[in-house]
């Protein structure tokens, strides 16, 4: 563990070598999908997916992104416990980044800057909603008027 509260070289490791990886976020039920997988028709994959219910369910909303594409044998998956803006500035974003570029080209990294940007704004709106006392949140003092 260090400052970040994982293992970085153990996700760094997965990140430099799973076919599939799910990046799932603290307060997000969104997750970010890295598709490492190409071939003559499709590159990389890089997006902004829901929540699975199962990992049945995952491995079916992946083949219906990628039909052309066999079930990977395993997805990858890790929590990031702290905010995207702290996971941009680990270094993790950019990795993701550099592997998506090698196997994809140049078109990936702004891809994947807009999966983090989307990200990001989620995020944001998620705390917002927080502080306000939005649903399925509670708030713990109100003003008294």
């Amino acid at each position: 563990m260090d400052d970040y509260g994982i293992d970085m070289d153990e996700v760094s490791r997965v990140i430099d070598t799973a076919d599939v990886l799910i990046v799932r976020f603290a307060i997000l039920d969104k997750r970010l999908l890295v598709d490492t997988r190409t071939n003559d028709n499709d590159g990389p994959l890089v997006a902004v997916v829901d929540k699975a219910g199962s990992v049945e369910e995952r491995f079916k909303s992946l083949k219906k992104l990628r039909p052309r594409f066999s079930l990977p044998e395993k997805i990858m998956s890790f929590m990031w416990p702290r905010h995207i803006d702290t996971f941009r500035r680990s270094g993790l974003a950019q990795r993701i980044t550099d592997r998506l570029v090698s196997l994809g080209g140049e078109e990936m990294a702004a891809q994947a800057e807009k999966a983090f940007d989307e990200l990001a704004g989620r995020e944001k709106r998620e705390v917002v909603t927080a502080i306000r006392g939005g649903e399925s949140y509670q708030t713990l003092w109100e003003r008294r008027a």
